[in-house]
């Protein structure tokens, strides 16, 4: 017989199987979902969930796609949460620290706390990040900050109310248009695109099977 847990979605409790994320163990509890679910791979940060295991005193976050459902776990999803996005042309920013106090100033109100880092669902070091941002160090802020999937967990637990995922953004398109080296070819290699000449190899690729696929892109040469 398949072994089932007894989890707790929004405060009703159900059986389901021990091996399921929590994903899909709202779905197999009759869940229909229609927001918060995404790519369902980990990488869009819509399905932010918080938890907590029955008689621990520890809230924790996570990714519903990614994360197995536990005995006693007491689950609500965070499909949303309110960031501040400011408005900006990355052309015609500043690319100096003065950036980040004209558009995101709460950063400098950070107390140190660790509880964006804590909370964070891909592990990043979200303190670290916000600290380079403070002091101009763009580069670093977007090099930390690389694999965040914008889900807003940390933001949630912020008493500076921060907008991490906002800041990262910045952070990453100012070093991507100012500070990082271009690559020298990238801009050839786009116009032959657009002008139809891989686009035969592109349509060859494209009627491949998906295992041939997975493997020429594992093989792949890596620039570096």
């Amino acid at each position: 017989m398949q072994t089932t847990v007894t989890v707790y979605l929004f405060g009703k409790p159900y059986q389901v199987p021990s091996d399921l994320t929590i994903m899909c163990a709202m779905e197999y509890a009759g869940y229909q979902l229609v927001r918060g679910c995404g790519c369902r791979n980990g990488f869009c940060g819509a399905c932010a969930t918080i938890y907590r295991i029955q008689g621990q005193k520890e809230l924790k976050t996570c990714l519903a796609c990614q994360t197995k459902v536990e005995e006693g776990m007491y689950i609500a999803t965070l499909p949303f949460f309110p960031l501040v996005k400011e408005v900006y042309d990355i052309n015609t920013v500043n690319a100096t620290e003065a950036v980040m106090m004209q558009l995101y100033p709460e950063i400098y109100a950070c107390i140190g706390c660790n509880a964006c880092t804590k909370s964070c669902t891909q592990s990043l070091n979200v303190m670290q990040y916000i600290a380079y941002a403070q002091r101009g160090e763009f580069d670093k802020c977007a090099e930390e900050s690389f694999d965040c999937v914008m889900c807003g967990v940390c933001s949630s637990r912020c008493p500076a109310g921060i907008s991490h995922p906002q800041v990262a953004m910045l952070a990453r398109r100012i070093n991507g248009k100012y500070l990082a080296p271009k690559s020298t070819h990238l801009e050839d290699r786009v116009e032959e695109i657009q002008t139809g000449s891989f686009r035969e190899l592109i349509e060859a690729l494209m009627n491949k099977p998906i295992d041939e696929m997975k493997e020429l892109y594992n093989t792949r040469n890596i620039e570096t």
